[in-house]
């Protein structure tokens, strides 16, 4: 009450008595900025404060140019909630040092920090961003993090590896009113980034992998003009951001409300903005306009499509394609043939790079280890390297059709790229001869003794999330839809296949046994290995797990989940056949006395950061966000090199838009491993999976299962006995005893004190995935974990379990390389 009544007094004071409006250089508890008033940068480049877009009577906080006598606003505090005329406003930072926006009592907006900062002040940086700091001159809070739909000079398009914060441009609803629209422009990271433009979940237009010579055709400025474009890839994070040489010249980039992206440079001479580029430019420019192995190219003012080579691909669909219906592609003339390795690779030059959404890269491998990648891998379609500035560097794999290219003429920002053909389709008499307007690339198998040295093996041509089948023979595809997303298609192989692969699926083959039902091991025709999962026909949870698995796992792809190979059908029989792994799952090792010995510290602690990618994938990469529900060591199979997949998406939950949390009734997963607010209430969130990873982690580096373990001085179970040990500080007792002479003590404590953060009681104090990341590389000191969640000689909990041992395999997947920011 006393509160309301000390700033209605000062809103009645401010109203009614100021007479002037004045330029500050600063805002503060003390320094307040009311309409009329302007918060001004140190050389007077930007400014902040109160204006209404014309034709309107709505009052909003923003920046704009100070010199600029068009006023050009890149920045919007309150966009979705216009104050209306006449009314008494106020900026100023209230305690603990958040700058907030009121209206009357009424907060409009506030920058909503998290961190306590008495006496924090706000400025505006020449750069136009404005900023809270605290004392000390630590930034807390700023405008760039939060763009708008303008992008200068400092901004940044991508993501915070480390806040989680991503930065991308959203365009205002109308030229006059600046709520969020529908058009964004966004970095998009799962595989080798770029940037789209999209109109709700429409992509109109893709920009060109980043590189630091170019961005997203916003490369096409006057020539005068001299722009620098920085590309950091790292743990921290994943940005572009572009700089001029002549700091003098104004520009900025804009996703405006028709689809748009535009660059503006402002001519002082004429004191107008000039429109450099606009984008998309042209049909060519609207996203896959072509579809796949397809080129767009404009012939003077004719667009059309054309097959990356007349001779080696052909039109999916003859008829249409001559009608100008350019939709279904291209395909390859000549399939490939993994299994006798004869494959070679066509260089096409003079390109915009395809979509890399499946991609992998590693940009410190050269050009011939690129190649060498490639070839071993026979999902790998393609490779090429995007940044030639890097003398020589830069590997990008492509494990899709090759999707939105465009011919570019020479010198005009176009890349090579060198896509794999039948060596039927190669002139084998040259090794660089230019035919057909591509250059040839010979790969023969080296044959010894009859023996394959050099090749693929065929087993590659399972893959399974591909839109047209590589086995035509086993059947059709399988359309399931949830929620009315886009169509899953994947690969159907008929009964009689599996059950010869199975051999009638005999109980020797049988891998192991969960809720779900048996897993068998299968070797299929060609000598590839499989892992069947079979659905139980006594299980009563099996059939809803069943869809919930198909539709999930189709859409992922990360080398630390596992890999869905197909799904078979037929009456009441359901199956799913995924990559086998000779070595099944991690529980088998770390739980045995003999296995666990064959598990050094090294390989634990690969474990772990492999299971974390996964899990980060999964909570944000992928373009589902996934609660897996379920896990746990049983579900964590192990490739033949020791590598994590994640497996078992049968309890896998997504969220999408905002959603964090939800509830459920039908509590599924395993004692043991299940947070105390999903096994006792039903609530289950991202921190869900982050609980259960901490216990992972310390059943990993202890050896010892956290359900049924006991000790002789007391009755808690794996994570109290932890808890206790480490606030003795003698958590190095934790570790197993066939890890004691290979293990490396400061990650060893670093992943103990992880683990104690995962279990934390409330879910709000866990950390979340991409932090995990970073404390496990050991960056920066560790917040010390409060009192877990366990239970005490407790009675198990009543709850359903899914599916204990899961199938593997050996395909490699796409990762996300390290590389050094530059």
């Amino acid at each position: 009450m006393e509160r309301a009544v000390v700033f209605l007094l000062l809103f009645s004071l401010l109203f009614f008595h100021k007479n002037h409006t004045a330029e500050l250089d600063v805002v503060s508890d003390s320094r307040f900025l009311t309409e009329g008033d302007t918060l001004v940068s140190e050389t007077g480049v930007f400014e902040l404060g109160f204006f209404r877009p014309d034709n309107t009577k709505n009052i909003y906080l923003g920046i704009w140019y100070k010199k600029i006598p068009v006023k050009t606003v890149i920045w919007v505090a309150n966009g979705d909630r216009p104050l209306p005329d006449a009314s008494p406003l106020l900026l100023k930072i209230v305690d603990p040092g958040v700058l907030t926006l009121f209206n009357n009592m009424s907060t409009i907006w506030s920058s909503n920090t998290s961190t306590i900062s008495r006496n924090a002040t706000a400025k505006l940086h020449d750069t136009g961003n404005l900023v809270l700091m605290d004392l000390n001159k630590k930034i807390i809070w700023q405008s760039f993090d939060f763009l708008i739909d303008t992008f200068v000079p400092g901004m940044k398009i991508g993501r915070n590896l480390l806040t989680g914060t991503e930065w991308h441009l959203t365009s205002w609803k109308s030229s006059q009113d600046p709520a969020p629209g529908d058009i964004t422009m966004r970095a998009h990271m799962l595989g080798y980034p770029d940037s789209k433009l999209t109109q709700g979940d429409m992509v109109r237009y893709r920009g060109d992998p980043w590189s630091n010579l170019q961005f997203t055709g916003i490369s096409a400025y006057n020539s005068s003009l001299s722009f620098r474009y920085m590309i950091v890839i790292n743990e921290s994070e994943m940005s572009f951001s572009y700089s001029l040489d002549d700091s003098s010249i104004i520009s900025r980039i804009c996703v405006n409300s028709s689809g748009q992206i535009e660059s503006w440079v402002w001519v002082d001479n004429s004191r107008k903005w000039q429109l450099s580029l606009s984008l998309p430019r042209d049909m060519c420019d609207v996203y896959n306009t072509c579809n796949a192995y397809a080129s767009c190219s404009l012939d003077m003012i004719q667009q059309s499509c054309a097959c990356l080579d007349e001779k080696r691909f052909i039109p999916k669909n003859e008829k249409s394609w001559g009608r100008g219906d350019w939709s279904g592609g291209c395909v390859r003339r000549t399939p490939l043939e993994c299994k006798n390795g004869s494959v070679g690779f066509i260089k096409y030059s003079n390109l915009k790079l395809p979509d890399t959404e499946h991609t992998w890269f590693n940009m410190s491998m050269s050009l011939d280890e690129c190649e060498a990648q490639c070839l071993k891998n026979c999902t790998c379609m393609a490779y090429a390297n995007p940044d030639t500035s890097l003398k020589g560097r830069g590997c990008v794999l492509w494990f899709n059709d090759l999707l939105d290219m465009r011919a570019t003429t020479q010198g005009n920002g176009g890349k090579e790229i060198f896509v794999k053909m039948a060596s039927s389709e190669l002139d084998v008499q040259s090794t660089s001869k230019k035919k057909g307007g591509a250059h040839i690339k010979i790969i023969l198998p080296l044959i010894v003794s009859g023996v394959l040295l050099i090749g693929i093996s065929s087993t590659c041509l399972l893959y399974a999330q591909r839109k047209r089948s590589n086995i035509h023979a086993r059947g059709e595809s399988l359309n399931a839809s949830q929620n009315n997303e886009e169509a899953i298609h994947l690969t159907m192989f008929s009964f009689s296949t599996i059950a010869t692969a199975t051999e009638n699926f005999s109980t020797k083959n049988i891998l192991g046994e969960g809720g779900f039902g048996p897993v068998y091991k299968g070797v299929l025709e060609e000598g590839r290995q499989i892992a069947v999962k079979r659905l139980s026909k006594t299980s009563s949870q099996g059939v809803d797990e069943f869809k919930n698995e198909v539709i999930f796992i189709t859409k992922l792809q990360h080398r630390n989940l596992v890999k869905l190979l197909g799904s078979c059908i037929r009456g009441d029989e359901k199956l799913l056949i995924y990559e086998y792994m000779p070595n099944k799952s991690l529980d088998s090792f770390i739980f045995a006395k003999t296995e666990s010995m064959l598990l050094d510290w090294a390989t634990r602690f690969n474990i772990i950061k492999g299971i974390t990618h996964g899990l980060l994938y999964l909570h944000r990469d992928s373009r589902l966000r996934i609660i897996h529900r379920d896990l746990k060591a049983s579900n964590i199979l192990v490739d033949q090199d020791m590598n994590p997949k994640i497996s078992d998406f049968g309890l896998a939950r997504s969220f999408g838009g905002n959603e964090t949390h939800a509830n459920t009734r039908r509590v599924a997963g395993t004692y043991g491993y299940m947070a105390p607010e999903y096994a006792l209430d039903g609530r289950f969130s991202l921190k869900t999976d982050v609980f259960s990873f901490g216990v992972l982690v310390l059943e990993i580096v202890t050896g010892k299962k956290n359900r049924g373990f006991t000790h002789p001085e007391h009755a808690n179970n794996l994570i109290g006995h932890a808890w206790d040990v480490y606030n003795e500080g003698r958590s190095l007792d934790l570790i197993d005893a066939s890890i004691a002479s290979s293990f490396n003590p400061p990650e060893v404590l670093r992943s103990i004190q992880v683990g104690l953060l995962c279990v934390q009681q409330n879910a709000r104090d866990r950390p979340n995935m991409s932090s995990m990341v970073l404390m496990l590389n050991g960056e920066g000191a560790l917040p010390q974990p409060k009192q877990p969640a366990f239970y005490i000689n407790s009675e198990p909990l009543v709850v359903e379990s899914s599916s204990g041992i899961h199938p593997g395999g050996s395909i490699n997947g796409i990762t996300i390389s390290e590389i050094g920011g530059r």
